[in-house]
């Protein structure tokens, strides 16, 4: 019996996040340690999970409880935020009906497996199939949801609240018209050297020294732990348990700091949404672009910048002292942030990461207005990365197979990437002057006074500011690319000298 008051709607919403903290460690189990054998009871076991998840959600009687609350004004701002919140998710989750939700559980699990068995056999037609599935399921998606000019809307929508095609074409002009020619003027200037960072790094080291480098961000591993997986991701099933996966190249020492780094910001703000609103609105990360803000910002704004460096690389140079003992800092800096186009998103410099994100959006566009077939993604995709960075991936695994995120089914993520890098950098430059001498600080070791602001500007107050409010009342005003434009030209003019 669903009791008619605040109480019970909060009652309602956890049995919900219950089950869908259960669904995320079914699918924590299915990226790291899940045997080849379970994939399709798996699949079917998520499915149930995902249609019980969806039925609750549509329950007459808690749409009535919700429309009740709504009516009474006895309650305070949070109460009001997560009701207006919860009805908001009712009315979307209706346009979903029971048996879409299942058919998308299965089809992901399926096409995760197809993908992974694709990256292994470094073919991309054994993952045609199920890609072409998940992309029929979301123009479906779409349809239900509905949307006014574009159907990626709809999906943007999802990860984004509000954000539009049109709004990111803009976005991504900007990125055409700023960043391309700025990666430019730095390609015509000597370029910096990073060969020492692909020497032979022993495998277990590198993932010691991730652990230290999460402690030094003030990961807490009593919350979360870290494990490694195909393809790195965080997933949380409360504030009290987050978990990370990082990957690790024996011969490429970046790929697990920034790995590491990366997934350890989006832990670290899901460890600070509230625990006492676990399964509300007011407990839950508010949007992808700031949650994409909280992992760039440690990995490019901290971590590519010398303060962090200063205290940290010594440490780094004690774990591998035959291939770093050499090695000035100055000279590794200048390494991490080597500005070169280059096959792999995650890998990618802080400019030419940009280029990859608008790829996949213009991809993402093009198949969901039918202009491209999923049979021909491959053929686009090496393409684009020829025209725009004047590569072309040699195998699958270095081109369309490198991201898992279409075997997940999210058309519509990937722009919130650079939506999130350039909320970073707008918010450290707020930071820096929030934090006296915070340079100063990160060099000591110190982070503490940087996690502390963010909790209290950012992670305590999950979605009870849309994104842009949020940032707007951090920084006092809304999205502004200039900030990034303004960080990226002071600190590469410097390393490249002109």
């Amino acid at each position: 019996m669903m009791e008619n008051t605040y109480e019970g709607y909060k009652a309602h919403l956890q049995k919900i996040a219950h089950l869908n903290s259960t669904m995320a460690l079914l699918s924590w189990d299915q990226e790291t340690n899940m045997p080849k054998k379970g994939a399709a009871i798996r699949a079917q076991q998520l499915s149930t999970l995902s249609t019980m998840v969806h039925e609750l959600f549509t329950d007459l009687r808690f749409e009535n409880l919700v429309n009740h609350l709504l009516a009474k004004s006895c309650f305070g701002f949070k109460e009001m935020r997560n009701l207006q919140l919860t009805k908001e998710s009712i009315e979307e989750n209706k346009k979903l009906n029971s048996d879409f939700i299942k058919r998308a559980a299965i089809a992901r699990s399926e096409a995760f497996q197809s993908w992974e068995q694709a990256r292994r056999e470094e073919r991309f037609s054994v993952f045609i199939p199920s890609l072409q599935k998940i992309v029929d399921l979301e123009k479906e998606k779409a349809e239900l949801l509905g949307y006014n000019d574009h159907p990626y809307d709809a999906l943007l929508n999802l990860y984004e609240k509000d954000s539009t095609v049109h709004q990111l074409k803009q976005v991504f002009t900007q990125v055409k018209n700023h960043i391309v020619p700025f990666i430019q003027e730095i390609s015509a200037n000597e370029q910096v050297d990073d060969s020492f960072l692909y020497q032979y790094y022993n495998k277990d080291a590198q993932f010691d020294f991730s652990l230290e480098l999460l402690n030094f961000m003030g990961y807490d591993f009593d919350a979360g732990r870290q494990d490694l997986s195909t393809h790195p991701f965080t997933i949380n099933f409360s504030a009290h348990d987050v978990r990370l996966t990082t990957r690790v190249n024996e011969y490429n020492l970046s790929e697990v700091i920034w790995s590491t780094i990366h997934e350890g910001g989006h832990g670290l703000y899901e460890q600070g949404l509230p625990i006492n609103h676990y399964g509300l609105p007011s407990g839950e990360y508010v949007s992808l672009g700031i949650h994409e803000s909280q992992s760039r910002i440690w990995e490019n704004n901290i971590g590519r910048a010398l303060p962090w460096w200063k205290f940290l690389y010594p440490k780094l140079q004690k774990v591998f002292p035959e291939q770093l003992g050499d090695v000035s800092l100055d000279q590794f800096y200048k390494a991490i942030n080597k500005v070169q186009p280059s096959l792999i998103r995650t890998s990618a410099d802080e400019l030419t990461y940009h280029v990859h994100v608008m790829i996949r959006f213009e991809i993402e566009c093009s198949l969901m207005e039918g202009v491209i077939e999923v049979t021909d993604l491959e053929e686009v995709w090496n393409e684009k990365y020829q025209d725009y960075l004047g590569v072309t991936p040699d195998k699958p695994t270095e081109g369309i197979l490198q991201d898992i995120h279409w075997s997940h089914g999210s058309l519509g993520y990937f722009p919130t990437y650079s939506v999130g890098s350039f909320y970073a950098a707008q918010l450290y430059a707020q930071a820096e002057k929030d934090i006296p001498n915070l340079d100063e600080k990160l060099a000591q070791g110190k982070t503490n006074d940087f996690l502390t602001l963010m909790r209290k500007k950012i992670h305590q107050y999950g979605k009870l500011y849309p994104a842009d409010q949020l940032v707007e009342r951090f920084s006092g005003e809304s999205l502004n690319i200039k900030y990034f434009m303004d960080y990226v030209h002071e600190k590469y003019l410097k390393i490249y000298g002109f």
